[in-house]
């Protein structure tokens, strides 16, 4: 059995101070196996806010695996957002742009869906698929395979945009590499489902899970969030958990639980 804690969308410079040593507690009391943090760790890309959000980084448990999101790019400095748009991310949170993890229960994939050339929205693209279908190809049987992008393969109920750019290609790459768990943020809202309900491909079921804004006060009217997922050989659990402003803690939602079959994955 696995356990991997799920942040998203930290956006230092409008964070919520009160939010970030009760995660801080939370996260260590937790002991995961791996934490993930799925992009955006500013709000507009500066110094300061990548010197906070490191600080922030250093205090989760190890190991980690993040990626970037679309607001750890420059905004308005335009020259910088083309020639390095991704430079102070490499200088303050890591240089490495497909970070894996792997073990003998699961492997971690991390892609970069943020682009320089859209304001918001994302794009994955053949090369980054190809790399991981190698990468998982030398995988043994019976690990679960996770992926883990900013920008979301599904979208919650009401949600009509925001999709990651390729996501239709992205996806029969990723079923033909076996990926059973996808995680992502971006939206600020709690998301967890089934890949069959958006992807029509032959014996492939997959997860997605979303979450929101972990520590920042851009909640968009959803409570500040975070998963902890559990992964285990025939079976995933996935458990958001919601910031309560009247207990000044993080609590946890009924725990969504999902198992292996012949076709992929289907809630137990």
């Amino acid at each position: 059995m696995r356990k991997l804690l799920h942040l998203s969308d930290l956006h230092f410079g409008r964070v919520d101070n009160s939010l970030v040593e009760p995660m801080v507690t939370m996260a260590q009391s937790l002991a995961p196996d791996l934490v993930v943090v799925s992009g955006d760790f500013t709000q507009r890309a500066r110094r300061t806010q990548f010197r906070a959000a490191r600080i922030f980084l250093d205090r989760l448990p190890m190991p980690r695996l993040v990626v970037p999101g679309n607001h750890d790019i420059p905004l308005w400095d335009v020259v910088r957002r083309f020639a390095s748009p991704l430079g102070r991310y490499r200088r303050y949170i890591t240089d490495d742009l497909a970070p894996f993890y792997h073990d003998e229960e699961m492997a971690v994939l991390g892609i970069n869906t943020a682009r320089s050339l859209t304001r918001k929205y994302g794009r994955i693209n053949a090369l980054q698929i190809a790399h991981a279908g190698e990468v998982f190809a030398g995988i043994t049987s019976g690990v679960t395979k996770v992926v883990v992008t900013h920008h979301p393969f599904d979208l919650p109920p009401g949600s009509h945009s925001h999709l990651v750019g390729r996501a239709a290609m992205a996806m029969q790459g990723l079923a033909a590499a076996g990926v059973d768990l996808i995680l992502s943020g971006h939206l600020h809202l709690q998301h967890t489902g089934l890949t069959t309900k958006r992807y029509r491909i032959k014996g492939y079921s997959a997860l997605v899970a979303q979450t929101g804004t972990t520590i920042s006060t851009r909640g968009r009217g959803e409570a500040n969030s975070f998963n902890f997922i559990t992964i285990e050989r025939e079976a995933i659990s996935i458990a958001s958990h919601l910031w309560s402003p009247e207990q000044r803690q993080f609590l946890a939602n009924p725990v969504a639980r999902f198992v292996r079959s012949a076709e992929g994955w289907r809630p137990a």
